[in-house]
């Protein structure tokens, strides 16, 4: 049984402390805020409820799969739920598409509704990534990668000069359908010329796999962990931040806290490493990607009509419309969370409106958060390294560090955004601890 100290309370974190909890290990948890989640946790306000964060996930069986490792199936305790259309996208001409989820046959007709012949344009698109799932998943996703056990067709493809912006040229000559495939890394806030071609086989999950989201909203994965974790004994200290982690003899031994230091045969980083010294040279090159400018809006009235989950509104700026769960506001109100990137994002309630959405009205209370704001409440950025070009995969840290004794997991240290790839970043974690 190893001592393992866990660094951060987010998702990563928490995912990576109940399966190491389930397998024996002495785990404690520390985190700096007042609650755990992290960014996949909620934020109230006046009677209105919204996830911080992710409102959907990617790959259902991550959470099957961390859930039946750490304890109890998924399945008796949280409902998960397809999400019948991926998102709404409206384009600058007037145009909409929304795009299903879970079905090639199905997106071919939405996009053939948007103009004939573009569903086998975008089917052809979305298949070109079929191989491409199959060696992330089996040589980086679901193991450690190493050049010597990876296959060499993957380790051509993450050497790859090809960016997301050219892969998505060749492969799509309908402008719109390049912003649908360049959506998921363009709200993120990264270049597409340094995003990899491969990043790209989001479309392809999203078309296989569907997405899913939970009734109550998915902050609730995050509380069932944390309820995991104190029914198993994990030591969790919140308001605990952490300051580095302490190497003696050329190895991790403990991690210096607000409290003293914690010992720990093991230490897991699920912050940004830049926040800990001893692992900050190691990451020098690469950059965190920035957040959005954040409403959240808690409204009342006649809405403007929005069908779906996810309204994503194309143009300068973009802008993202996350409509929460039932619940989540009084009677006869909603929740809104509005994401916006560009030219005018300072205010997205008036960028709305320039875009035919008028809820000004309609706003009795608003929680705003710039990129600053975001990246100081949840302890740095909750989207990961920045991409920079195919090198950025080789700077993450994960699950292995230069440092022994140290390992990483969330979104810093998984190979795509969302939960389900940080999912498969701590099951790796878990995995290297009983070799540590």
């Amino acid at each position: 049984m190893a001592r393992v100290a866990v660094v951060g309370a987010g998702f990563g974190g928490l995912a990576a402390a109940a399966r190491l909890v389930r397998l024996g290990h002495d785990v404690v948890v520390l985190d700096a805020a007042a609650v755990t989640g992290g960014a996949c946790s909620r934020l109230e306000q006046d009677g209105h409820r919204w996830d911080a964060g992710p409102t959907y996930t990617l790959l259902p069986a991550v959470l099957r799969d961390l859930f039946r490792k750490s304890g109890r199936p998924l399945e008796k305790e949280l409902d998960l739920v397809q999400l019948e259309v991926l998102r709404e996208h409206r384009f600058a001409d007037g145009t909409s598409l929304a795009l299903p989820g879970g079905s090639r046959g199905a997106q071919v007709r939405a996009a053939d509704a948007l103009s004939p012949g573009l569903g086998e344009q975008w089917a052809s698109y979305v298949a070109s990534y079929t191989e491409t799932w199959e060696l992330l998943r089996t040589d980086l996703l679901e193991r450690r990668w190493s050049p010597d056990v990876g296959r060499p067709e993957t380790a051509r493809m993450l050497a790859s000069r090809t960016s997301l912006r050219r892969a998505a040229r060749r492969g799509l000559r309908d402008r719109r359908l390049r912003l649908v495939a360049a959506h998921p890394y363009d709200v993120d806030g990264h270049d597409l010329s340094g995003v990899p071609a491969w990043a790209g086989v989001v479309a392809h999950l999203e078309q296989r796999f569907g997405t899913w989201t939970t009734p109550h909203g998915m902050a609730v994965v995050t509380e069932l962990l944390a309820a995991r974790l104190a029914e198993r004994g994990a030591d969790v200290r919140l308001r605990t931040p952490v300051t580095d982690v302490v190497v003696r003899g050329g190895r991790a031994v403990a991690v210096a806290s607000a409290d003293g230091e914690v010992d720990a045969d093991v230490v897991v980083c699920a912050i940004d490493p830049r926040r800990l010294p001893a692992l900050a040279p190691y990451v020098a090159a690469s950059q965190p990607a920035m957040p959005p400018v954040v409403s959240h809006l808690g409204l009342e009235g006649e809405l403007p009509p929005l069908a779906h989950h996810e309204t994503v509104l194309h143009g300068d700026p973009l802008l993202v419309v996350r409509v929460q769960p039932p619940g989540s506001a009084p009677d006869g109100g909603a929740a809104w969370t509005v994401l916006a990137r560009g030219r005018g994002a300072e205010d997205p309630v008036r960028a709305l409106a320039e875009r035919g959405l008028h809820v000004r009205p309609h706003v009795v209370t608003r929680l705003d958060l710039s990129p600053r704001a975001s990246a100081e409440r949840w302890g740095g950025s909750p989207l990961g390294v920045r991409w920079d070009g195919r090198a950025t995969q080789r700077q993450r840290l994960g699950p292995r560090t230069p440092v022994p004794g140290v390992l990483a997991t969330g979104a810093h240290a998984a190979a795509g955004p969302g939960l389900a790839f940080v999912g498969l970043a701590s099951a790796l974690v878990a995995q290297e601890v009983p070799a540590v």
